[in-house]
């Protein structure tokens, strides 16, 4: 991925987002040429010349102070991931940079993770990539995204599931929303790691298949994925209301595990206990017919 070329057009998106009311600047004459700011506006609330913000604009980061970061970021009304991607965005670009590149994303997990994923008993759980595979999942995780499990690809990914699957529309109900999100998780990890060559096949996969992931894409939306609420129809338990909870593994870099938790007392809580028996019953049978195959 061309770090000058997501630069000039992060930047430039953001200040078409960004009007000179919302800015407290003063309009002068009905029309204007550009959407959003001018770059002069943006220099002018940055406090630096229209020269340095227009090379800034055009992809060149290298040498930029955090504070002149910080002020770009403050005049283009930047909220918490989109300054975070300015600052990945910059570090890439720094003198050396190719040299200081995160530690490859993992393919796999230790044997201590997957057994603290069996020991969440009573929630879905997974341990996923900056490229949204999923690496682990204890059994109920499993249950969970039982119809992203049915194709072929290995590891399962999210963002194939979404733009690839026509199973994930039914899914998903605001599919939409989902969308969106996946593909802004997916250019902020683009910001860090610019250099993953796993991510830049996966971004050039769906491009060229998908429609909507390539109007997505060129939006150049980011987002931090912490915490939040999902809405889920599960095939087999129906709606799910699940809380979500994102946690970076230290010991190995990119890796996240995330818990999927249902309201105490809620209808949700009971699908996910009948989603549970249906993961138990699914294997039963699973475990049966190995051993039945095994004997002829």
């Amino acid at each position: 991925m061309d770090n000058r070329d997501a630069t000039r057009e992060f930047l430039a998106s953001r200040r078409a987002k960004i009007t000179p009311e919302q800015s407290g600047l003063p309009v002068y004459g009905a029309k204007r040429r550009v959407p959003g700011l001018r770059r002069g506006e943006v220099a002018m609330l940055a406090g630096v010349s229209v020269e340095y913000y227009t090379r800034l604009e055009r992809g060149n980061l290298s040498g930029v102070s955090e504070g002149v970061l910080e002020a770009v970021a403050k005049a283009l009304q930047l909220d918490d991931a989109e300054r975070a991607h300015l600052f990945d965005l910059a570090r890439a670009a720094a003198p050396g940079s190719l040299t200081r590149r995160r530690p490859r994303p993992a393919e796999s997990v230790r044997r201590s993770i997957q057994l603290t994923l069996n020991a969440i008993t009573n929630a879905p759980a997974f341990v996923r990539n900056g490229r949204m595979d999923i690496l682990a999942a204890n059994p109920l995780g499993y249950a969970l995204y039982s119809d992203m499990y049915a194709g072929p690809g290995r590891p399962a990914n999210h963002a194939r599931f979404i733009f690839l699957d026509s199973r994930s529309h039914s899914f998903y109900p605001d599919w939409a929303r989902a969308a969106n999100d996946t593909v802004a998780i997916l250019r902020t990890e683009a910001g860090r790691d610019p250099y993953d060559r796993g991510l830049t096949d996966l971004v050039g996969e769906l491009s060229t298949r998908s429609d909507e992931f390539r109007t997505l894409w060129a939006a150049h939306n980011v987002r931090l994925h912490y915490t939040g609420l999902k809405h889920l129809r599960h095939p087999v338990v129906g709606d799910l209301h699940l809380m979500y909870e994102a946690l970076d593994i230290s010991a190995d870099a990119g890796l996240s595990l995330l818990v999927y938790n249902a309201e105490p007392g809620s209808a949700s809580e009971d699908a996910l206990r009948l989603l549970a028996s249906w993961a138990s019953t699914n294997l039963q049978i699973k475990e049966t017919e190995a051993a039945a195959a095994d004997k002829a």
